[in-house]
């Protein structure tokens, strides 16, 4: 294997979803669908989206267990003041792990968002 290339996270919602991922956190769309949702980050060289389920996902949790990095230029302090700002209540505190400080954010679905002053 080379290179993981791309994210897609199933989300239960996919507009309320979309929704806190452009006014709560920032990104921006780069194309959208009935089924799906990219956003570019980084002016384009990372890209994920949100998609509705592949299959049920009734009665079942998602996002438990997954993590996304995000490696970002502005300071982790202020872009966590920001979004507490904003009203997310799914903030950590920073943290110190062996890749730079961090935070993370949980979405609406559970996934967990990880913000990273890289060292």
């Amino acid at each position: 294997m080379r290179q993981l290339t791309f994210v897609s996270l199933q989300v239960k919602e996919i507009e309320e979803s979309k929704k806190f991922y452009v006014e709560k956190l920032g990104f921006e769309i780069e194309t959208t669908n009935p089924q799906a949702c990219v956003f570019k980050y980084n002016s384009g060289k990372a890209s994920f989206a949100i998609r509705t389920p592949l299959e049920s996902l009734e009665d079942r949790q998602v996002g438990i267990g997954v993590a996304v990095w995000f490696a970002v230029d502005e300071n982790v302090d202020e872009i966590r003041e920001k979004l507490l700002k904003k009203g997310i209540d799914t903030i950590g505190g920073i943290i110190e792990t062996p890749f730079g400080r961090a935070f993370h954010v949980k979405d609406i679905d559970g996934y967990k968002l990880t913000f990273l002053n890289e060292k």
